[in-house]
């Protein structure tokens, strides 16, 4: 029988191994965006680099591939802790007075992060990107040992295409990324790490770019339309042709208009397809009715779909007048708005999506109709909710400067959130020294100027506080006047320049702490009577007055709608988290909440009575009772006897002067001398047990969902107890985690992240989040000493979540390596190179395939950082295939010899000794046959 020559055995041994691995087709189809959150390696701390000296160092550090210390293929990371993402490290630190008051006294630092993939041969020629959501703060990403990316800011996204870099087939990818949190963008906490989500996209390599599909409705002479941009880019290696197919999908579910459009696309090049959609009678999208519509853009060729994406969008008109306001879809509306941070209890910044969507919900609850995410891009998933539920967003960039590093990150902005509904305003700055200045002027008009670029539908404000009144500022670059904190401006300025529309960006900046009702400044409390402003602002009434009773200011920003940690102005230490909140920074009220329930909430009755009525030891005292409501009058009723009735201040609220008495006190609306809301507070006797309210009665089982469960404390008669300080432990039963504890005092020192926390006047906050693929349900117990315990049942449902990237173990890949001319003669394989010889030897990685040379013998030498979980004398240095007859040697030892010269797989164990190994092959060839290194090279675990 005769047998096949050693290389086609060797092809067909390939062939067999690709489909046992299931290779597939040559080429995939479609997009595939798979989650990279699980399975990080995380180092909290610097990994230091070594120090580049002598010529072949330095001549090897000048390289692409070579990346030092933890951004090496073959870093040694086996005992870095492994984690999911999102990760905000720094809200893991202890306090420590020592750290910066502005980051909440949370030290930062630098980490690291890596992770292994492998990418399937059927990848091979498609565009491949990795994708980071946010990480705080400065960044460096590596793959493969390769700088791929660097990025200056904490808050923009970026995509990387990592196409030309990678690696397919069994050999893993390598993710280094290294985050400097000790760079500081605000005054106020920020976190540390990868705190939003990490994405790897698999496309055709003619695609929809990133970002690439524009469709932001407009209305002209009476008639709806939506144009729309689809941006295609092309890594392909010829140029290529492809149709794009557009719909829109109305709220139902229906298709409603379509249309395409043909383009041909360059080799690595960029093309724009445009067309236009006609609609008949949409439904508007508004702040009570938020209509969201889709428009999803699916690229062909000739035969296969290679791409397809969505947007939400929504039909509105959005318009700004000098002396009437803000108008949505041609009907005036005040901006209810609030300021916010992206931080809350237990989690820092890094928030699970439903928390975020637990603290919109409390914000639409206080009549909140807009919202400014200060001072920055807020989770591309968070304007997913705005559009949802009818929020009115002011989207802010970061920093303000049209260079081009930081221009680049006003540009994503808009491209990423320009066909959200919920955006209403661009602002490019907030409170910048240069603002009342010709070179602020000149800034704002680049930046302008960039942004009507990419969207001509929405005016573009700035946040000042001060120099509107110089000859030549911001404000005359800017759609919007924005002013900050300037009340007594308004007037004057809006005669001065009555065509500029202006309006608040961010007012009030008074102080709470919630549960308090006495200020007390040693204590550092603050009483929530709204009597504490700051030296800058104004009470929640005043300043909502100031600007409900102008109808050419277009609302209002207040500062803020929720605490944050970090700027725990007007103190220091202890205090490490703001008062400025109407909610705390568990997302409880505090009395600012109810102030702006009355004044903005106008679909229902509303009344509120404070503060509570526990009062021991000052009976027959005078307790002042503030009564809040959207009514024409209010009444208090102490133990069934009417104290007193008035009508109703719409911006100042109400007050009444009670003898305290325990008992009961109410505080009853009345419209039109009827009742309509009834407030009830009583006196309660001492905390007896424990209670567990869920935000929700069920988790999906995705691993992503998560639910605040409230904690508190009642009496006997199942009163909560507001003045309740007791200390509460926690466990929790089921596949699930605690992720977070907190309970909104901004004096607290306690651990977020831990199973226990002390109650604060009356309330606690524990977060549960499921595992993915869990089943069952989740028990979360509580415990208190002298208190009954309390327990929940939260079922886990299923759920679909996005499919992830499977997690590779760590290998050692032996990637770089030298190769020396062939020779007549066997050459010494421990023969040494001088430093400066770059030349003389050849560089290569593998598969190294030589053609067949009357000279057999040649050395392969490369280097290799040993893993401490290999280094146990173990270890396989695993060589894929080896043509030729070969020895392998190690830091001058002989290893191990291959007798046979046809191409086959060859291993030597690797003995336990020094981190850095240098690896010598000399190959030998066969007569006439091709020679060398033909697969993967890898130092692997061994048997034990």
């Amino acid at each position: 029988m005769l047998r096949p020559p050693p290389l086609l055995r060797w092809l067909a041994t390939c062939l067999l191994i690709s489909l046992f691995l299931g290779a597939g087709p040559a080429r995939a189809a479609g997009r595939e965006r798979l989650s990279l959150d699980a399975g990080w390696l995380f180092h909290r701390g610097e990994v230091d680099m070594p120090v580049v000296r002598g010529h072949g160092m330095s001549y090897q550090n000048g390289k692409t591939n070579n990346g030092w210390g933890a951004a090496a293929a073959d870093f040694d990371d086996s005992a870095w802790r492994r984690l999911d993402l999102p990760h905000d490290w720094a809200v893991e630190n202890p306090f420590d007075r020592n750290e910066n008051a502005s980051q909440g006294y949370r030290a930062r630092g630098i980490g690291w992060y890596r992770r292994y993939l492998q990418l399937p041969e059927t990848d091979r020629g498609r565009h491949i990107e990795l994708q980071f959501d946010a990480i705080a703060t400065h960044s460096t990403v590596w793959v493969n040992g390769i700088v791929v990316d660097r990025n200056w800011s904490g808050y923009n996204g970026r995509s990387i295409d990592i196409t030309p870099y990678v690696r397919y087939g069994t050999d893993p990818n390598t993710i280094a990324v290294r985050v400097d949190a000790d760079a500081q963008e605000g005054w106020w906490y920020e976190g540390a790490g990868i705190y939003r989500h990490s994405w790897l996209v698999k496309r055709d390599a003619l695609h929809i770019a990133t970002d690439g599909l524009h469709a932001n409705p407009v209305k002209q002479g009476g008639r709806w339309s939506i144009p729309v941009e689809v941006t295609l880019q092309s890594s392909a290696k010829v140029p290529r042709d492809g149709v794009v197919d557009v719909v829109l999908i109305d709220p139902a579910g229906q298709e409603v208009a379509k249309g395409s459009a043909r383009a041909r696309v360059g080799a690595l090049d960029v093309a724009v397809t445009r067309m236009k959609l006609d609609v008949r009678e949409p439904k508007l999208w508004s702040v009570t009715q938020p209509n969201v519509y889709r428009v999803r853009a699916v690229l062909r060729d000739a035969a296969n779909e290679l791409d397809r994406t969505e947007v939400q969008t929504g039909f509105r008109t959005i318009r700004f007048d000098a002396d009437r306001g803000f108008f949505l879809n041609d009907e005036a509306v005040k901006l209810q708005g609030v300021c916010i941070h992206q931080d809350h209890a237990g989690v820092g910044v890094a928030l699970p999506e439903s928390i975020w969507e637990f603290r919109l919900r409390r914000l639409k609850e206080m009549g909140t109709n807009a919202i400014r995410f200060a001072h920055n891009a807020p989770a591309a998933e968070v304007l997913d909710m705005a559009d949802r539920m009818g929020f009115l967003v002011m989207d802010e960039n970061r920093h303000f400067n049209p260079s081009p590093d930081y221009m680049q990150q006003l540009t994503w902005l808009v491209r990423r959130d320009r066909n959200h509904p919920s955006v209403i305003l661009w602002s490019i700055f907030n409170e910048e020294p240069l603002q009342s200045t010709e070179s602020g002027y000149e800034m704002s008009r680049r930046m302008v100027k960039e942004i009507k670029r990419l969207d001509a539908t929405r005016p573009v404000t700035g946040a000042m506080h001060g120099g509107l009144t110089t000859d030549l500022n911001a404000a005359d670059a800017v759609d919007v006047v924005g002013l900050n904190y300037q009340p007594w401006l308004y007037d004057d300025y809006h005669k001065k320049h009555p065509k500029r529309p202006m309006t608040s960006t961010e007012d009030t900046s008074a102080y709470m702490t919630r549960g308090e009702y006495a200020s007390d400044s040693k204590a550092q409390i603050m009483g929530s009577y709204d009597d504490e402003p700051s030296s800058w602002g104004n009470t929640h009434r005043d300043a909502w007055k100031a600007i409900a009773q102008r109808p050419f200011i277009a609302g209002s920003f207040v500062w803020t709608g929720i605490d944050y940690r970090g700027e725990p102005t007007p103190y220091e230490w202890p205090s490490a988290s703001s008062f400025f909140g109407a909610m705390d920074l568990a997302g409880f009220a505090k009395g600012a909440f109810w102030i702006h329930q009355a004044q903005w909430v106008k679909d229902r009755p509303v009344v509120k009575l404070q503060p509570h009525w526990n009062w021991a030891g000052r009976e027959g005292q005078n307790i002042r009772v503030m009564v809040t409501s959207n009514a024409q009058r209010v009444r208090v009723v102490l133990n069934g006897k009417d104290i007193g009735e008035q009508a109703v201040d719409p911006y100042e609220m109400n007050f009444f002067q009670v003898p305290y008495a325990p008992g009961r006190i109410e505080a009853v609306a009345l419209r039109d001398g009827k009742e309509v809301a009834r407030d009830v507070v009583e006196t309660t006797g001492p905390a007896v047990r424990l209670v567990l309210t869920p935000d929700r009665q069920a988790l999906a089982d995705d691993g992503l969902d998560a639910v605040p469960i409230t904690v508190s404390a009642v009496d006997a008669q199942g009163r909560p107890v507001p003045l309740a300080q007791n200390k509460v432990s926690f466990t929790l039963e089921g596949q699930g985690a605690i992720i977070g504890v907190g309970n909104g005092d901004p004096n607290s020192h306690e651990a977020d992240k831990a199973s226990e926390r002390s109650l604060f006047n009356g309330l606690a906050q524990v977060i549960v989040q499921s595992r993915r693929g869990g089943h069952g349900a989740l028990k979360l117990r509580a415990i208190s000493e002298g208190l009954q315990d309390a327990e929940v049942e939260l079922p886990l449902s299923a759920a679909t979540a996005p499919p992830q990237v499977p997690t590779a173990e760590p290998t050692t890949p032996l990637l770089s390596w030298r190769v020396s001319p062939a020779t007549a003669t066997r050459p010494d394989p421990n023969v040494k190179l001088a430093e400066n010889d770059m030349n003389s030897w050849g560089w290569d990685e593998p598969p190294m395939r030589r053609e067949a040379d009357v000279k057999p013998f040649r050395l392969y030498r490369s280097s290799v950082n040993v893993r401490a979980d290999r280094n146990d004398g173990h270890a396989q240095l695993a060589f894929g295939a080896i043509a030729g007859k070969a020895e392998v040697w190690v830091d001058g030892v002989k290893l191990g010899e291959k007798t046979s010269a046809e191409p086959a797989p060859f291993s030597v164990t690797l003995p336990q000794g020094g981190v850095r190994r240098e690896v010598t092959v000399l190959v030998e060839a066969a007569p006439g046959q091709p020679t060398g290194l033909w697969a993967r090279i890898v130092l692997e675990r061994g048997a034990r």
